[in-house]
């Protein structure tokens, strides 16, 4: 969708020197950028070259100044406006059939859906669902009943939602993921050795904002409920069990694996890999290094502490005892 430079730094907030109706149509890196691109750069010593690039405009901080060779937007945040500008291009592209509604899948009857609404082949869609308006649904999904998705969300192929979940507005989730599936949850009979399922009848609620990678799976709650909070962003490959609550604007990276009934609060930052046990407890703010161990029952506290290792203990012990480590074995 091509933008006018004009239109696109009052969508993002920029300052604008030079030709506001240059026509950008795309974003780009400064290597591979082409004249309707846009690039961004984050500090000065790229700015030289970004300048030379053959991009059509650029992005920078309050460091750069105007120029002669190429419009720029200017902001305190070149990233984050480059962000904004990448998705106001895609928005438009993002609207099926230029404002009608496309259901190329199976309906049950009772489904209410909702304006611009592009459901692709495939898909089944069960009783009760309703689905917002400016949703797309992938090719292949599987909507299970009672489900309720709110506006302008995008659920990938091949994703799976199972009944009674809840999403909010704007929701991405990616291919093949797996939402509101059983927890896993046994008893086990100590007469005949044998495990005995335990209920799983909670619910998922994710709230809005939310993105959800590739292949990831998160369970609905046993007895109550398994929720993620606004603009919390998931990665592929994601495990969350049942009954944890995830607070808002959290970052889990991939192949992290959550036991049940984990408490995660607001704008923690979970490295790749990570693995968190049961009823663990993790603080406003905290990070959680990559490959991280966090054993059951524990609790995390301090806004912007790293902690790391197995189990896992603040950075500047964990590198203490990696430094304790390395002279013992110097003593050998």
């Amino acid at each position: 969708m091509k933008r006018s430079l004009r239109q696109i730094a009052e969508a993002v907030g920029a300052r604008l020197h030079g030709d506001g109706s240059l026509e950008i149509d795309g974003v780009a890196s400064i290597s591979s950028a082409t004249p309707g691109d846009l690039i961004f750069v984050a500090d000065e010593k790229h700015l030289a070259l970004a300048l030379k690039s053959r991009a059509g405009a650029v992005i920078a901080g309050e460091f750069a100044s105007p120029s002669d060779s190429k419009p720029l937007l200017i902001g305190k945040h070149p990233k984050l406006a480059f962000t904004r500008a990448a998705r106001f291009l895609q928005h438009q592209d993002l609207k099926p059939d230029h404002g009608k509604t496309r259901l190329a899948g199976s309906l049950h009857a009772s489904a209410k859906i909702g304006a611009n609404v592009d459901i692709d082949q495939q898909s089944v869609i069960a009783e009760r669902v309703e689905i917002g308006s400016g949703t797309r649904i992938g090719a292949g999904c599987i909507v299970g009943r009672g489900v309720k998705i709110g506006r302008d969300c995008e659920i990938g192929p091949r994703v799976t939602i199972y009944p009674g979940a809840t999403l909010g507005d704007r929701v991405i989730v990616h291919a093949g993921a797996v939402l509101g599936s059983d927890g896993f949850g046994y008893v086990r009979d100590p007469e005949s050795g044998r495990y005995e399922k335990f209920p799983q009848m909670g619910r998922l609620v994710i709230e809005d904002d939310v993105e959800i990678g590739a292949n990831t799976t998160i369970d609905r709650g046993a007895l109550d409920e398994t929720r993620i909070g606004t603009g919390t962003k998931i990665d592929n490959l994601v495990h969350v069990g049942h009954n944890c609550r995830i607070g808002r604007n959290v970052v889990i990276a991939a192949q992290t694996g959550i036991s049940g009934s984990v408490v995660i609060e607001d704008d923690v930052v979970i490295g790749g890999q990570v693995g968190i046990a049961d009823h663990v407890r993790i603080g406003e703010g905290v990070i959680v290094g990559a490959q991280a161990g966090i054993p059951s029952h524990k609790i995390l506290r301090g806004k912007g502490v790293v902690f790391w290792g197995t189990p896992a203990r603040p950075l500047h012990q964990y590198l203490k005892q990696l430094a304790a480590l390395g002279k013992l074995e110097k003593k050998k």
